[in-house]
């Protein structure tokens, strides 16, 4: 049976497909229906406008166009944009990409002979791998400014509640007491470097593939400098396979997304906790939580828990798009296609996410009282106990045994630390002299932790002033 018996098949002569010369006819309608991109990378078009307008000048540098055609088509080229961006230009659903609408257009705009100068000297497969380059690039300043915002918001929430206590934990439960501050300042820190993340990666991603063509390069001589150079790219690629089969770049930026995404997470699912009434942390502003369609008293951490959903979400972006990639035998394979969708989902995600996340943050109601009564709770002060112990010149083995008999005493006496009597002490070891009482405080606890990067006044102050170097505070 014929391949294509019982099945239509697009006709050559509503197409404007950049390929098929040799083929006697045109693809079956589900090949068509397959291979089309348009839908979803049409948001490459004003990129892909502003590739065209400098390969064109690549062309007259090389003596392909006059100076007089180079002009018309730029021309042509401004007043398509200016349709694209106005919607009167919209691709048509025989557009197979991006790149066949716009050049539909352009050639509807400059006429036939003019505007079918344009293709000489790249292939689509150059063409994608500089737009998505120049897509990403313009994105990750977009979503550097909002995770900046998000960082100053933070350091601006530290420096509201300076000497506010907490409990500190680790593996979630109660460890030592430390400032609300120092624990809203760990989560900055990671989105700090995010951002170094970001402008790490910009390196790698500023170079322009126009000019590897195909895969080998060109022949006619073209000048892709000066492609980069209008594209405000650093400069071209030192491979024409590598600069067409590979999409690393792409894939390190979904990464980087992911983790911002991640570190949001992390931070949503305290903020999740902290709001229920069992912990009486936080209160969520209205503008920035939902309510209940059944039960009128809820208040719900609706943004933290999306921004946790999400996290997830842009982990199965960033797997799917390595997954495609892992195969890949050189040079270009129409794999490829789905490196955008992934990355294209990962910027839309953030985008949207960063500023609802940062309002939550920023609005955020602290229960003081709350947090200081629960700072010494769980004995968290005891290894304030065994380091004293130290500096009494007690080893650090023996120091921690007899603390840990002290914190016995108390879980079966129901006391605190500090309220075991001077006498009851002595007798767990003499050690444990009515000096100790020093350090059993909150106050005194977080005073003494001044090392490098401790939760002591000082070294807070000292991570706002570094901080505030990366995310100024933001005028009222």
């Amino acid at each position: 049976m014929n391949a294509n018996s019982g099945s239509n098949t697009a006709s050559n002569s509503g197409s404007n497909a950049l390929w098929g010369s040799r083929f006697e006819g045109g693809p079956s309608d589900a090949l068509a229906a397959l291979s089309r991109s348009v839908h979803f990378d049409w948001r490459l078009a004003s990129y892909d406008i502003a590739g065209t307008r400098a390969h064109i000048k690549a062309l007259q540098s090389a003596g392909y166009l006059t100076v007089a055609e180079l002009e018309k088509i730029d021309r042509s080229l401004v007043e398509l944009l200016d349709r694209v961006q106005k919607g009167s230009f919209q691709p048509k659903p025989t557009d197979e990409d991006v790149h066949s609408a716009l050049e539909r257009g352009l050639i509807e705009i400059a006429g036939v002979e003019l505007g079918g100068k344009v293709r000489a000297g790249r292939s689509r497969n150059d063409q994608i791998a500089t737009l998505i380059r120049t897509y990403l690039l313009d994105q990750a300043d977009i979503i550097k400014d909002q995770v900046t915002q998000l960082v100053e918001v933070l350091v601006s929430r530290a420096e509201e509640h300076l000497g506010v206590a907490m409990p500190g934990r680790t593996h979630f439960q109660h460890a030592q007491p430390v400032q609300l501050s120092h624990h809203l300042l760990a989560h900055a820190w990671p989105l700090v470097r995010d951002l170094e993340r970001i402008e790490d990666w910009r390196k790698r991603a500023n170079l322009s593939p126009y000019g590897a063509g195909a895969l080998a390069g060109n022949t006619l001589g073209l000048d892709p400098n000066i492609v980069a150079r209008e594209l405000g790219l650093a400069g071209p690629t030192q491979n024409s396979m590598d600069a067409t089969a590979s999409r690393d770049v792409v894939a390190e930026f979904s990464f980087i997304a992911t983790l911002i995404g991640i570190n949001l997470s992390r931070f949503s699912e305290e903020i999740i906790i902290w709001a229920s009434a069992e912990f009486n942390y936080v209160k969520l502003h209205d503008a920035y939580s939902t309510g209940s369609s059944i039960m009128p008293q809820k208040k719900n951490p609706d943004i933290a828990e999306l921004a946790r959903g999400k996290a997830g979400r842009l982990i199965g972006d960033l797997t799917g798009l390595l997954a495609t990639l892992k195969g890949l035998p050189l040079a270009y394979n129409r794999d490829l296609q789905e490196d955008k969708e992934p990355v294209f989902d990962a910027v839309d995600t953030l985008t949207v996410l960063l500023p609802a996340f940062t309002g939550m943050v920023a609005t955020l109601e602290f229960n003081r009282n709350r947090l200081e009564m629960l700072a010494p709770a769980g004995f968290s002060l005891a290894t304030d106990v065994a380091e004293w112990l130290v500096k009494q010149k007690v080893a650090f083995r023996d120091a921690h045994e007899i603390t840990g008999k002290l914190v016995s005493y108390c879980e079966q006496n129901n006391l605190e630390l500090h309220e075991v009597p001077d006498a009851e002490m002595a007798a767990i070891s003499p050690a444990l002299t009515p000096d100790v009482r020093d350090v059993l405080s909150v106050g005194g606890s977080i005073k003494a932790r001044a090392g490098a990067g401790g939760t002591a006044l000082p070294r807070v102050l000292d991570q706002i002033s570094a901080l505030r170097k990366i995310a100024p505070k933001r005028e009222a």
